[in-house]
C-alpha cells in the first residue's frame, strides 16, 4: 500500500504558492511521497486594513498553525518574517532552509535608482521599518520623498507605479525572486541603506510537535548557518518588541575568511516612521553554535539598543 500524500498547508497568494510549491518539490524528492498543497485563506489576506493596524505579525499565521494543529494538513510554510517570534510548544519549527537574498528592492518609473528619484517622490510600502529607514536616508542626504502607505500583492504593487500613481515602490527582492519578477527591479537597496526584516528572505517549515518521523524527514532540508542567522534576527526583534514598539530592522550575516566561515555580525536598526530618529547598531561574536548562543546575541544587541533610547522612541509599550 502506497503512503498517503501529505498535505502542505499555504496561504493562497501567488508568492505563497510559488515558495509552497518549491518546498513540496524538495519534500517529494527527500521522501519519496506525494506532496498535496491545500489552500488555507488567512485573515491577512482578507482584510483590507494596513498592516500596522491589524497586528502585522501573526495574521498571515494564525490559520495555517490552526490547520496543523487540528490536523487538516502535516506541515505549513511560512515566510520567516511573518511568524511571531514565540514559538508555541505544540508546534515545531522542523526546518529553515538556505536563505534568499534577503534586501528590499525598488521597483521605480522610467528605470530610476533610489538616488535618481526626483524631489518629493512618492514611495510606496506597508511598512513601517521600511518608511523609517527610507526617510532618514532622505534627511540625512538632502533628498524629499513621500512615504505613501499601500498594500496588496506584488501585481497590485507594482501596478501603481505602472499607472503613475506612485514613482516607486519597495518590495523584498526573495519574494519577486520566487515569484520570476527580478528583472523588474530597478535597483537593490543596500543593507547599510535599508536593513531588511528579521528573518527577511527565509521560509520556516512548521508541522505539529507529536509528529516526530515528519520532523526528523524534514530537518533534512534545515540550513544550520540561515537557521543560526535569524535566531539571532529574531532574538533582537522578541527583546525590543518587550520594551518599544516601533519598527525593527536586524540582519545576521556570517563573515568568512577565504572559504571559511569565522564569525556573525548581527546589525540592528529601529526608529521613528518620519525617519527623524534611528539607533543602530552591530555587534560580532563567533558563529552560534546552539540555539542558545544564537538567542544571546540578539538579546544583547537589543539591550545596547535599549540602552541607546530605542525603548523611548515611540513610547514605552504599556505593561
Amino acid at each position: 500500500m502506497t503512503e498517503r500524500a501529505l498535505r502542505l498547508g499555504t496561504r493562497r497568494s501567488r508568492l505563497a504558492m510559488a515558495q509552497s510549491g518549491q518546498v513540496a518539490q524538495a519534500v517529494r524528492q527527500l521522501t519519496g511521497r506525494a506532496v498535496e498543497l491545500v489552500e488555507i485563506t488567512t485573515y491577512g489576506d482578507t482584510s483590507r486594513e494596513h498592516l500596522a493596524q491589524i497586528g502585522g505579525t501573526g495574521v498571515f499565521v494564525t490559520a495555517l498553525r490552526d490547520a496543523l494543529l487540528r490536523g487538516d494538513v502535516d506541515f505549513a510554510v511560512h515566510s520567516l518574517k511573518d511568524l511571531p517570534t514565540a514559538q508555541p510548544d505544540d508546534l515545531a519549527l522542523a526546518a529553515v532552509p538556505p536563505r534568499e537574498d534577503p534586501r528590499d528592492v525598488l521597483v521605480a518609473r522610467d528605470g530610476l535608482t533610489f538616488d535618481r528619484l526626483p524631489d518629493g517622490a512618492r514611495i510606496g510600502t506597508g511598512s513601517p521599518r521600511r518608511m523609517a529607514q527610507l526617510n532618514a536616508y532622505a534627511r540625512s542626504h538632502g533628498m524629499a520623498i513621500e512615504t505613501v502607505p499601500i498594500r496588496g500583492n506584488v501585481d497590485t504593487r507594482i501596478g501603481y507605479v505602472r499607472s503613475g500613481e506612485l514613482d516607486a515602490v519597495v518590495l523584498a527582492a526573495a519574494g519577486l525572486n520566487r515569484i520570476g519578477r527580478i528583472d523588474e527591479v530597478t535597483d537593490f537597496l543596500a543593507v547599510d541603506l535599508v536593513l531588511p526584516a528579521p528573518g527577511q528572505g527565509a521560509l520556516a517549515i512548521e508541522c505539529a510537535a507529536v509528529n516526530a518521523d515528519l520532523i526528523a524527514a524534514l530537518a533534512e532540508l534545515d540550513d544550520p548557518y540561515t537557521r543560526a542567522a535569524v535566531t539571532a534576527e529574531r532574538s533582537l526583534l522578541a527583546a525590543l518588541e518587550a520594551g518599544c514598539t516601533a519598527p525593527v530592522g536586524a540582519l545576521a550575516d556570517l563573515l568568512a575568511d577565504g572559504q571559511v566561515v569565522t564569525e556573525m555580525r548581527l546589525r540592528g536598526v529601529v526608529g521613528t516612521t518620519d525617519g527623524s530618529t534611528l539607533v543602530q547598531l552591530s555587534t560580532t561574536g563567533p558563529v552560534p553554535t546552539s540555539h542558545g548562543d544564537a538567542i544571546a546575541l540578539g538579546r544583547e544587541l537589543a539591550s545596547e539598543m535599549l540602552a541607546k533610547g530605542a525603548a523611548g522612541l515611540m513610547g514605552e509599550r504599556a505593561r
